[in-house]
């Protein structure tokens, strides 16, 4: 591989909705450039980025794949994501790796639900933004419209930087050509308003213009970068995969206006403890200063074992040096480098700011680490990502009796690859339930689980996560006394318990004062007061949303034990809780349910039946509408089934976590009356 410097490296994800045709995309690309001899095909499962069985068994992608080629002297690292919204934890993940976001938009159904909300999640991360329409070959296309919406929809600041010539055989440059044909628009006009909205960035630049001074291409390039990285400039392109047209133009632009690392915004690191995003750490794109990387994709590959994949932001990572995870006193030594190229891996002597990476065989590395070669650089972090939060579950069981430990190591495996995978565990039900973005999420997991590792589960719906929270303040105390013979047990413990915002977590004060209740036993009184919380009151669910403090109590100087303090606040809390009006809270789900247009009526009045609202339609085109509203978790337990009968097998649905509320009196009866408190002593 031939040597690059940082500044001639360009890191890019492809992201949008499914069908989009982003891994045909990135084949052209890889064929444009000779990185590949033959272009592959999603539909003959032979593209470079799709290598996994189950990819090309399903016909789209299912996790985000790194592939890199070279191009007018450039290096180009490019992330091809998934754009099914059930995988869109793959998507947003590759984020934190790259400083520009292409995303691909489908001529033919124009912006998704996937392509609005990864404009949205990729200008949270202050990343450079281009839009690539692709398939501009397709039959009755409207793309003025397409255009037209997309300003719409996320500005005016969307401006053309070619348009489709002759019949979208091929394209033609609006930037530095002030003429030519195409297809629709003017290429002049596109051209004016180009340079208008380019020139803004720059003072002295704007004056020459308005002198009559036409820029120049090199004039054009720090405003134009400016633009991009303030996002008041998202280029437009038009490209056919499938025949090639635009696809040199695309490479063209990535090249020569694309920011390399020095040029992007810079990522948002900071110092300090998780979450204390108080004192800001800037990274520097320098080969010569310290390392500093960030892990934002994990592999369990069953041959290499676990892969951490990489960004350098800082230093050069070299083969054989030490490096650091996190705040870990133990380095460990890099043996092998590598880049990747789909599924292979290629060894590398070293890696530079900029540059994408992997190790393999180091156990401490997990999603979101942060690797550095310095104790300098300890408690270093880099701002997450805000996921969606999985709400569609399964409870899982193994088949066979003995495989129990079995299943919650592969389920640890899923999870590590996956930040939208989670893995519960109710020692209440004695339930182990599978949480995801949605129910070909989880149908992915399990397939992957008996094809890779082997292992048969049945399943089941899983309880819903209600919770419980206060309406009111209370007092409760409870005096644990037990003698049996020798030394007895002597706990007594008065708190007072008030209601929090909704979603603001559970808060422990100790306002103890005069030492009645020794600070050594405080441990054990907050032990008590959360197994109280954690076993709910009213119908077993966890309590949260609610401040504890903890005023006043009494010991003994024999008696006094950690156990007893441990039951007294346990016992205690439950005391408050049910004197402060409890009630019962349920997960309310944002909904979105694409439907042929003439079903809008029926899945309308189902929603209502469930007590859900609708909040808004949209249009969708080609017969297709997408209906927003809010609904309750516990009522989607048989939607999938329920939305195919009503739609003849055409509607789909994707939800998102909105907020709890309180479950009607009816329903909180009914979940109080399947409940019993266990109250007996510990």
């Amino acid at each position: 591989m031939s040597k690059y410097t940082t500044e001639a490296i360009r890191s890019i994800a492809l992201v949008g909705h499914g069908a989009a045709g982003k891994t045909s995309l990135a084949e052209a690309l890889l064929h444009a450039t000779g990185t590949i001899n033959t272009r592959g095909s999603v539909e003959k499962g032979s593209t470079v980025c799709d290598f996994d069985t189950q990819e090309k068994e399903a016909g789209h992608s299912l996790s985000s794949a790194i592939v890199n080629f070279g191009y007018e002297n450039t290096h180009v690292h490019l992330i091809d994501t998934p754009g099914y919204p059930d995988f869109a934890g793959q998507a947003i993940a590759a984020l934190a790796g790259v400083d520009t976001a292409l995303v691909v938009i489908n001529a033919q159904t124009g912006v998704e639900l996937m392509t609005e909300r990864m404009m949205r999640h990729a200008a949270e991360r202050k990343l450079c933004r281009m839009i690539v329409i692709n398939k501009i070959d397709a039959d009755n296309l409207d793309l003025p419209g397409l255009i037209a919406d997309i300003r719409e929809r996320f500005g005016k600041q969307c401006m053309l930087l070619d348009l489709p010539a002759h019949g979208a055989a091929d394209v033609v440059e609006v930037l530095e050509q002030a003429a030519g044909d195409a297809d629709f628009e003017s290429v002049a006009a596109a051209h004016r308003a180009l340079i208008d909205q380019i020139v803004e960035e720059d003072e002295d630049l704007l004056a020459s213009y308005l002198d009559g001074n036409d820029p120049t291409a090199t004039d054009l390039h720090a405003p134009f970068e400016k633009a991009l990285r303030e996002g008041h400039l998202i280029p437009i392109l038009f490209v056919s995969a499938k025949t090639g047209a635009g696809i040199k133009e695309l490479l063209h632009v990535l090249a020569s206006l694309a920011p390399n690392p020095a040029e992007g915004n810079r990522p948002p690191f900071y110092k300090g403890q998780p979450g204390d995003v108080t004192e800001p750490f800037a990274a520097v794109p320098d080969a010569g200063k310290h390392v500093l990387a960030h892990v934002f994709k994990v592999v369990a590959d069953p041959y290499m074992g676990k892969i951490g994949i990489f960004r350098v932001h800082q230093g050069t990572v070299k083969k054989d040096m030490q490096l650091f995870v996190g705040d870990s006193k133990r380095p460990f030594k890099v043996a092998h480098l590598y880049q990747l190229q789909g599924k292979d891996t290629v060894e590398v002597d070293e890696l530079q700011p900029g540059d994408i990476g992997a190790v393999a065989k180091v156990d401490d590395i997990d999603f979101d680490s942060v690797l550095h070669d310095s104790h300098d650089e300890d408690h270093i972090h880099l701002v997450p990502l805000e996921f969606p939060r999985p709400m569609a579950g399964l409870a899982v069981e193994t088949r066979k009796k003995g495989d129990e430990q079995r299943l919650f190591d592969i389920l640890g495996k899923l999870a590590m690859e996956d930040p939208t995978f989670l893995i519960e565990r109710h020692p209440t039900s004695n339930e182990t339930v599978i949480r995801g973005l949605g129910e070909i999420h989880l149908k992915a997991k399990l397939e992957k689980m008996a094809s890779q590792y082997k292992l048969e589960v049945d399943t089941k719906p899983p309880r819903i996560p209600y919770r419980e929270t206060i309406t009111g303040s209370a007092e409760g105390m409870h005096r644990h006394k037990k003698q049996s013979g020798g030394a007895g047990q002597f706990g007594e413990v008065h708190l007072r318990i008030e209601p929090k915002e909704r979603g603001a977590g559970f808060e422990f004060v100790d306002a103890v004062k005069g030492g009645v209740i020794p600070g050594v036993f405080m441990a054990a009184v907050e032990k008590g007061v959360r197994q109280g919380l954690e076993g709910g009151v009213v119908a077993g669910y966890a309590v949260d949303d609610l401040k504890v403090t903890v005023f006043d109590g009494k010991t003994h100087a024999v008696d006094g034990k950690e156990v007893a303090f441990v039951v007294a606040g346990r016992k205690a809390v439950i005391e408050a809780i049910r004197a402060a009006k409890p009630i019962v809270l349920e997960p309310i789900v944002n909904i979105e349910i694409v439907v042929p247009e003439g079903a809008i009526g029926d899945l309308s009045g189902d929603l209502s039946g469930r007590r859900g609202h609708i909040t808004g339609t949209d249009g969708r085109g080609h017969g297709l509408a997408a209906i927003s509203g809010e609904v309750p978790l516990a009522e989607l337990n048989d939607y999938q089934s329920r939305l195919k009968s009503l739609t003849g097998g055409q509607g789909s649905y994707t939800i998102e976590f909105a907020r709890y509320s309180a479950v009607p009196a009816n329903v909180q009866q009914q979940l109080a009356g399947k409940f019993q408190l266990h109250d007996e002593d510990e």
